[in-house]
């Protein structure tokens, strides 16, 4: 963290005073809940009301354990964690570690360990180490997971076919086939039960599919399984709740020192991790909502370590499970709108008044219900998602050893095994670099595939040394790192091989790995459309002959960018001639001759280098640049775009917007949207113009375009994008269109299009100042508002244009027919939007602001 820390808005130092005609802040300030915490306290309670028995039952502990964990799980953890909405519990995550533990040492030192781990928590979240857990790789994380699901799943079957788990997984699969034929029958029939009504509860069709379905799907599974076993009168076994007074707490923890160690760790381990990615999930759940759904603070993952910590003290301390944050509840508190932490701790509540009034209809629920829950519940840790994530980028085998090690070894000794394998992949990737050398026409091409490190120098050094003195080799860099001694070994290869007369050109996909060349050999190193940077450096011409003007000679020092000095743009004399100047002398990189007669040794001269007619491969062919891009295109990216684009290609163009925007260079719609294909519908012109219907003057395109998109691609949006510094607007400030009967040129008369909104601004204008002569002697229209941006005011004249002609478009799109129908039926949406191309940010055009106001995008995590 940053030791320079800005102050915050509500730091105790800052004043707040409040207007001088409202009456001072009262004293103290009720407690209130609101109704939306209300409900999604009930929803989340309804959950974790089975799911904590269930949990207790598959650890061997006491049932009571299950119910004191989620109790102190919402009210502490809820109060003082970092995460708002992040609901804490027993979790299923922790079921093996905690049945091992139980087995070993028994109940009560379990408490104490659970205690101890509390205590190691907190020590991490003061030392503000939270951010370190997210550093194992997710590969890991799932692994154990799913290790854990099959381990809660296989022993819990045992249960649900009427026996009696066994400790491990492989004494569970060994007892197995002797269980199968040892069947209880009503033990299996409830369980079916529970799994069937788990399974078709959310997917009931129709209208009262949406009202049940508010219900979850777990009370629902076991409250029918335990109705359905009351009134067959079914024997077998029920939840059993003991006396509290008879609730055995923590102790003091009996067993060897290194085995207990392990033990501490093992369980602050897994409470930590499973509670850091459950709030880094429940962030993206909560960004992912609308904004009607209100504002609710990023989790503080060190607070929130410090509140799990201090949860599993209270937890143990009171005979309960270990606690961490639960993926099902938090979910499902998100989802029925939480706003606060106040739905966490009122779920506690709910659970601390469940377990003193309700006992007598929970003794009545069947354990092989709460065993056909549970398992359910490992089943879905296996996640095919998190399988298909995995394979894709090539950690499987991370993942399938951590979970094999879960399964037959214990959590600790699974993660470590994932562990070692991911730093192994690592390594082997680090250390795997494939170095290939090939010649075509004439040029000889060096690519490189991984990271460049002293491990491959050898590898590199022999195949760069294959390559003739004096030929032109082209060095392809395809990787992110380059240690010390490859870069060495790369750059005095360059110099020698230059030095002997050979061209190199040294390429990478990132600006980064791109290797200088001596000054004394400098030329234009730029790759083609180079991501940020679209300037194309001009090669550098031959020397004069002696007693020849350099200056004079090449028209300005060498290296110049053809866009011309800094400063001197288009709109200014100066810049105009020094573009007509660059247009006219060089066309993708090749000098082309100049205009007037050719004077020996300067660029354009017949038989001099640089040019066409110099020795062959000191210049490249027009469009030379355009087709070194392709060139990349189809090396780089292709590959990683084949796949979509072939799906794109059989099933058609499906965009959900049309976006209308400038034709200006600088308004990239992929960039600005994070869209890729298939996303946008765009159509661009000079000035984001939608011409009236019936005043298109002869051009129709725009308009073929919205009903196209409209009435044939069916899109749900319609963007109207301006952007800062717009030549068009500009233009119109500058009377730069074509008066009334005047043909003028096509620029000129499509310009007359942005009229409108040149006459809404001076309209808005002089409604203003007509409002402020008003002396109340006659009514008077009220002024309108102009257009504004929301944070900061308009810049200059043309900015407040380029905000009227984006609200203008808007009005001109309501007046097509295709358009208007698509509004009434609720079909379509149509949105403003202006980018600022210095600052890089986008503003939203609100819809219910009085005159226009265009509200800045906020930022969201989508750490995907």
């Amino acid at each position: 963290m940053s030791a320079c820390v800005p102050a915050r808005a509500d730091s105790a130092r800052t004043k707040h005073v409040h207007p001088p005609h409202s009456p001072p802040p009262g004293g103290s300030r009720r407690f209130r809940v609101a109704g939306a915490d209300v409900s999604a306290a009930v929803a989340v309670f309804l959950i974790a009301l089975p799911l904590s028995l269930g949990i207790a039952l598959a650890t061997g502990a006491p049932l009571q354990a299950g119910l004191v964990a989620a109790a102190v799980g919402g009210i502490v953890a809820g109060r003082i964690g970092g995460c708002p909405l992040q609901v804490s519990g027993p979790a299923a995550g922790l079921t093996v570690v905690t049945a091992d533990l139980i087995q070993r040492y028994g109940w009560r030192t379990t408490c104490a360990i659970t205690v101890l781990a509390g205590l190691a928590q907190l020590g991490l979240g003061c030392l503000r180490v939270a951010r370190s857990a997210l550093a194992v790789s997710p590969a890991i994380v799932h692994g154990m997971l799913a290790g854990i699901g099959v381990t809660i799943a296989v022993a819990q079957l045992h249960i649900v076919l009427g026996g009696t788990p066994q400790s491990s997984v492989p004494d569970n699969l060994v007892a197995l086939p002797a269980q199968l034929a040892n069947l209880h029958p009503a033990d299996l029939a409830v369980s079916v039960l529970t799994l069937t009504l788990l399974l078709l509860w959310p997917r009931i069709p129709g209208r009262a599919g949406q009202v049940l379905g508010r219900l979850p799907a777990a009370l629902i599974a076991v409250a029918g399984a335990t109705a359905v076993a009351a009134l067959t009168g079914l024997i077998l076994p029920k939840v059993d709740l003991p006396s509290w007074s008879s609730h055995a707490l923590a102790a003091l923890p009996d067993g060897p020192v290194l085995g207990l160690v392990a033990a501490v760790l093992t369980t602050t381990l897994v409470c930590s991790v499973q509670s850091l990615l459950g709030a880094v999930a429940v962030d993206k759940l909560v960004a992912a909502r609308p904004a009607q759904a209100g504002h609710v603070k990023r989790s503080d993952l060190d607070r929130e370590l410090l509140g799990q910590g201090a949860a599993n003290i209270v937890s143990g301390s009171l005979g309960g499970l270990p606690v961490a944050g639960v993926a099902v509840r938090s979910s499902a508190n998100v989802a029925a709108g939480a706003v606060s932490r106040n739905s966490t701790m009122l779920h506690g509540v709910l659970v601390v008044i469940a377990t003193l009034l309700l006992v007598p209809a929970l003794e009545l629920i069947p354990l092989a219900s709460l065993a056909a829950l549970v398992m359910a519940v490992g089943l879905k840790m296996v996640s095919l998602n998190h399988i298909r994530t995995v394979t894709r980028h090539r950690e499987v085998l991370v993942y399938a050893v951590t979970t094999g090690g879960v399964v037959f070894l214990g959590v600790l000794e699974g993660v470590a095994l994932g562990i070692a394998v991911a730093v192994g992949v690592a390594l082997h990737r680090l250390t795997r670099t494939r170095i290939t050398h090939h010649e075509a026409e004439g040029v000889h091409h060096v690519h490189v595939r991984g990271q460049l490190t002293f491990l491959a120098v050898p590898r590199l050094s022999r195949l760069l040394h294959q390559v003739p003195q004096g030929a032109d080799a082209v060095v392809e860099l395809d990787g992110s790192f380059m240690d010390h001694a490859a870069y060495e070994t790369l750059q005095d290869w360059q110099k020698t091989h230059t030095a002997q007369g050979g061209s190199v050109d040294i390429s990478g996909r990132r600006p980064g790995t791109r290797i200088s060349e001596p000054a004394e050999t400098e030329g234009c190193r730029c790759r083609p459309w180079t991501p940020w940077r679209n300037h194309q450096c001009d090669r550098p011409p031959a020397a004069p002959p002696p007693g020849t003007d350099r200056q004079a000679t090449t028209g300005g020092p060498r290296g110049r960018s053809r866009s011309g000095p800094v400063g001197k743009g288009p709109g200014t004399a100066s810049g105009t001639a020094a573009a007509e100047t660059a247009v006219h002398k060089t066309t993708g990189g090749t000098t082309a001759p100049a205009t007037g007669p050719s004077t020996p040794g300067a660029p354009g001269a017949p038989g001099t280098p640089g040019t066409p007619d110099g020795p062959a491969g000191s210049a490249r062919p027009a469009g030379g640049e355009l087709a070194r891009g392709i060139s990349a295109f189809h090396r780089n990216t292709a590959p990683l775009m084949r796949r979509e684009l072939a799906r794109l290609a059989r099933e058609g163009q499906q965009p959900s917007q049309l976006f209308l925007t400038c034709a200006d260079s600088r308004v990239v719609t992929s960039m600005i949207t994070s869209s890729g294909p298939g996303d946008l519908f765009v159509v661009r012109n000079v000035g984001n113009f939608v011409p009236l219907p019936g005043q298109e003057s002869g051009d129709d395109s725009v308009a073929a375009a919205i009903e196209y998109a409209v009435d044939v691609l069916k899109v749900r949006s319609l963007t109207v994008c301006g952007h800062s510094g717009c030549g068009a607007m500009q233009a119109l400030l500058g009377a730069g269109h074509a008066g009334p009967g005047d043909r003028g040129t096509p620029l000129q008369r499509w310009l007359r299009h942005g009229l409108p909104s040149l006459d809404r601004v001076h309209a808005d204008a002089d409604a203003g100042s007509d409002a402020a002569d008003h002396t109340g002697s006659r009514p008077h229209p009220r002024p309108r508002p102009r257009p504004r941006l929301a944070g900061r005011g308009i810049a200059d004249a043309a900015e407040q244009l380029c905000l009227a002609n984006v609200v203008q478009q808007l009005e001109h799109l309501r007046a097509h027919a295709s358009v208007a129908r698509a509004l009434r039926s609720g079909d379509l949406e149509l949105h403003g939007m202006y980018f600022d191309v210095g600052e890089a940010q986008s503003y939203l055009l609100a819809q219910d602001a009085e005159g226009g106001v265009f509200e800045l995008v906020p930022e969201i995590d989508l750490t995907a």
